[in-house]
């Protein structure tokens, strides 16, 4: 197979990837995450400074994934492995889209759990089975769920079974269909979530937390908070954005879509705060209690409130949505991967992945039950899991996606795919070489505890490793030249 071969199917164009790249990037935390540390730190101050990450090293590292996508036109592992042997580099730069394609099954073997948990509580709205005077009452109805492994099983797998059931059928005819309901229905809900806020006592008092500029508020945590998050949220490293990539036309734009699943995925999040936090405010309850906002707080919230009933199950449906549109971009890399070097069409590879992540992401679900106490290190299986993801795979894959860009594959290869003007190009590539892999490696040290990073502070030093790493990058590399030569 050449770099220049076609993927059997594309997306039908430029929109259906910006939707189905943004419902990869919506996901359950970043609809409670998101809107929090928003407010926590500065709220319109905080917005800026995650915007710039954003722009630093969010975007760079998914154009850089989109370029190899399309340029490979495979699964994380044959894309980079095609665009390697294009550039004549070794054969182990490979490792870097194993990488990927591992990362997001296992992200995925955690996540169909906790999703589970939105599904679980779409019938519980449905069914009266949210009731209580008090957070202690809603405690114990979110504890009763997890320990009980058949009914959180059942919930788990009837999030595998959708998301293989929509995968099995194909990029056109199940997951671009899919996502061309299922966003535009999350967002309808969300407006209509938010005009209900309007009305909820809360609204005025949630626009002040999400939009007020306190640049006073936004310290070294909030800083390093926006630059974790610019990183997390956009689903980069996980084999999702490169696998999309591997389906977008060659007459599209990747720059423009790249920001504008970076302006939506950022929009979305600003209007699930809109959503969710009147009520919270109106209540008298706490923004920052994280995942129990979502699944303790909120329902009381909503039980307080007239029509309550109505509008938590709108939003529960609206939070299955956000999930489901993440769980069927993080197995698709499996699926690529499995098609293109098993021979096995799209249903026997949705179907053989579905297995084998039904089995793992079953020892994830026991973890709140009776595996609870199966620890290795201090860790059960479900930590363990997003440990490894969170902690070591994610940043390391996405390191490893900007060396590459930056320092190991032709410039031809990214001249070609991205079709940027001279200057635009030249500010990418210092991007991807210098400012995204300084960005991410503080992630890094911070995720594993080795060294905690104070942005205020250590700014000189951030400052000065960069200023070598440039120095540094522009000497040592024989094919790096200024911003003239690699135009």
């Amino acid at each position: 197979m050449t770099t220049s071969q076609q993927p059997r199917v594309q997306w039908q164009g430029r929109w259906s990837f910006l939707l189905a790249a943004t419902g990869s990037a919506v996901g359950l935390g970043n609809i409670w995450k998101f809107p929090y540390i928003t407010g926590e730190f500065g709220g319109g101050a905080f917005v800026l400074v995650y915007l710039m990450c954003i722009f630093a090293v969010g975007v760079p590292v998914m154009m850089t994934e989109i370029s190899l996508g399309r340029r490979g036109r495979g699964s994380p592992v044959d894309a980079v492995r095609r665009v390697v042997n294009e550039s004549g580099r070794g054969s182990m730069w490979s490792l870097v889209g194993w990488m990927a394609m591992i990362c997001g099954f296992m992200i995925l073997s955690f996540y169909v759990v906790v999703a589970g948990w939105s599904f679980a509580y779409v019938w519980k709205m449905l069914t009266g089975g949210i009731s209580g005077t008090g957070v202690d009452d809603m405690v114990a109805v979110f504890t009763a769920n997890n320990q009980n492994p058949l009914n959180l099983g059942f919930w788990s797998t009837l999030v595998t079974v959708a998301t293989m059931f929509i995968v099995g059928k194909g990029v056109q005819k199940g997951i671009e269909r899919s996502v061309s309901w299922m966003m535009p229905g999350l967002v309808l809900m969300l407006l209509l979530l938010i005009i209900y806020g309007l009305f909820s006592g809360g609204f005025i008092e949630t626009v002040r937390f999400l939009f007020a500029f306190d640049a006073g508020s936004l310290s070294s945590a909030g800083m390093l908070a926006a630059l974790g998050h610019a990183f997390f949220t956009l689903s980069l490293a996980s084999g999702a954005i490169l696998t999309y990539g591997s389906y977008l036309p060659k007459s599209a734009s990747i720059g423009r879509t790249a920001i504008g699943v970076a302006i939506a995925d950022t929009i979305v999040a600003l209007m699930a705060g809109l959503a969710i936090f009147p009520a919270i405010f109106a209540n008298g309850m706490d923004p920052g209690e994280g995942p129990g906002l979502i699944f303790m707080s909120l329902p009381l919230a909503f039980q307080s409130m007239p029509f309550g009933t109505l509008f938590g199950l709108l939003f529960f449906i609206m939070l299955s949505m956000a999930a489901l549109t993440s769980s069927i971009s993080m197995i698709e890399a499996t699926l690529s991967w499995l098609c293109d070097n098993k021979g096995l069409s799209r249903p026997q590879a949705a179907w053989s992945a579905g297995i084998v992540l039904w089995l793992v992401s079953t020892l994830a679900m026991l973890s709140f039950n009776i595996g609870a106490d199966w620890t290795l290190l201090g860790k059960n299986f479900f930590d363990w899991l997003d440990y490894l993801t969170s902690r070591l795979l994610m940043p390391l894959g996405g390191l490893g996606m900007v060396v590459l860009a930056g320092f190991v594959l032709k410039n031809e290869t990214f001249r070609d795919e991205l079709s940027l003007p001279p200057s635009l190009y030249a500010v990418w590539l210092f991007m991807v070489r210098y400012v995204s892999p300084l960005g991410i490696v503080v992630i890094f040290i911070n995720a594993l505890g080795l060294y905690q990073v104070t942005i205020t502070a250590d700014w000189p030093w951030l400052l000065g490793i960069l200023v070598v790493m440039v120095v540094a990058g522009e000497a040592l590399s024989p094919r790096i030249g200024r911003a003239s030569a690699a135009r």
